[in-house]
């Protein structure tokens, strides 16, 4: 548990060999991680797996895939386009079962294939989404569906994951999306889907998570200032995000 700890990583180039060093901390700008809570926005990501790290995939912590850099330069962005007060330079790393992720109202996690919540985890996630918590689900593909499926299944028992249309209005939250055409696994090229969990699974109600299922909009704000893909995907990956943002803290 990260609870009470407070460090800094830095954020700085990286090779420009796609996908080198994910998840190590290069040398740079300095992010401060798990500041105390002031009240403004800050990207909190959930931390999971075995205590010596988590699981590895690709030579990174699951958990950790294209930290610090996406989440830098997402709240950069945030914060330029937006009147979101995101917390620049900063960061929040925490486990389910931190009481700390109640300062927070989103919270985003990655490689679900892994992700293997404890009981006391995932009573802790039920608690905190039902309390008004958001939780963005985002770089994972094919049978990585099938353990995040079982496991929101135990999180939120009765509760199902649900495609969500074009036309909800988390995607007209901030940029009107109108196709999901350029929305497209960076690596794969695969078609990605949005699927969500909806208070008493009524589509018409709060949404309480957003899956992009085939999907790593990080990916692209990760590396978005180093010319790896076209501008017009890494709009749209910054598009989504700020929409999933504001229409978290709006609803």
């Amino acid at each position: 548990m990260l609870m009470g700890m407070m460090f800094l990583v830095t954020v700085g180039p990286l090779s420009a060999q796609r996908g080198e060093g994910r998840g190590r901390l290069p040398a740079g700008e300095p992010i401060m991680v798990n500041l105390p809570y002031d009240g403004r926005y800050t990207f909190a990501r959930i931390r999971f797996g075995a205590a010596d790290g988590g699981f590895f995939s690709r030579g990174a912590m699951s958990w950790a895939h294209d930290y610090p850099r996406a989440e830098a330069n997402f709240t950069k962005i945030l914060g330029e386009v937006s009147t979101v007060g995101a917390r620049l330079g900063a960061s929040s790393v925490i486990t389910l079962d931190d009481p700390a992720l109640f300062d927070h109202t989103i919270a985003y996690i990655v490689e679900v294939g892994d992700w293997a919540p404890s009981d006391a985890e995932a009573t802790a996630l039920r608690r905190w989404m039902q309390r008004g918590g958001f939780l963005i689900v985002d770089d994972f593909q094919s049978r990585d569906w099938f353990n995040f499926e079982h496991q929101v299944a135990r999180v939120l028992p009765g509760l199902r994951l649900q495609p969500i249309p074009l036309t909800h209005p988390i995607f007209d939250s901030f940029y009107r999306i109108t196709t999901f055409d350029q929305v497209r696994h960076p690596y794969s090229g695969v078609q990605t889907t949005f699927w969500g969990i909806f208070e008493d699974n009524d589509p018409t109600k709060r949404l309480m998570l957003v899956a992009n299922r085939d999907g790593d909009i990080a990916e692209f704000w990760e590396f978005s200032d180093m010319g790896y893909f076209p501008l017009d995907l890494s709009n749209e990956a910054y598009k989504l995000g700020i929409n999933y943002i504001v229409y978290a803290l709006t609803r």
